[in-house]
C-alpha cells in the first residue's frame, strides 16, 4: 500500500459521530452556555485515543474554545471597564470596542465550527488545527 492510499483508508475507518457531537455542543452552547464546557471535556477525553483525522478535529475544537475564551475576556474587560468610565464619555469607545470584539469572536467561533464540520463530513483531517485563523 502506498503512503498516498493510507490516509484514504484511515479516512473511512474513523468514526465521525463524536467530533460532530463536539461541534454540535459548541454551537448549542450559544443557547445555554453549559454545552461549551461539555464539548471541551469530550474533546479532551477523546483526543488521546483518536486516530489522526479525529485528533486533528479535537485539537482544532480545543483551540477554538480557548482562543475564543481569551478574546471574550478581552472584550468583556473592555465593556466592564468602559461602563463606569462612560459617565465621563471616555468609556464609550471602550464599550464599543468590547462589543465589537465579543461579536467578532462569536462569529469567528461559529465559522470555525462550521469549517470543522465541513472537513469532518468529507472525512478529512482539519488541515491546520493549530491555526488562529479559520
Amino acid at each position: 500500500m502506498t503512503d498516498l492510499a493510507h490516509p484514504v483508508a484511515e479516512r473511512h475507518s474513523e468514526d465521525k459521530i463524536v467530533p460532530a457531537v463536539v461541534y454540535g455542543l459548541y454551537l448549542l452552547g450559544f443557547s445555554n452556555g453549559l454545552t461549551f464546557f461539555i464539548g471541551l471535556i469530550v474533546a479532551y477525553v477523546q483526543r488521546g485515543q483518536a486516530g489522526p483525522i479525529n485528533e486533528s478535529h479535537y485539537t482544532f475544537a480545543i483551540r477554538t474554545f480557548w482562543l475564543s475564551i481569551a478574546w471574550f475576556l478581552v472584550g468583556g474587560a473592555l465593556v466592564l471597564f468602559g461602563i463606569p468610565l462612560s459617565l465621563v464619555l471616555i468609556g464609550v469607545p471602550m464599550i464599543i470596542a468590547g462589543v465589537v470584539i465579543i461579536s467578532a469572536i462569536s462569529l469567528w467561533f461559529v465559522v470555525r465550527c462550521i469549517a470543522g464540520i465541513a472537513f469532518l463530513v468529507r472525512g478529512e483531517a482539519y488541515p491546520r488545527p493549530r491555526t488562529w485563523l479559520i
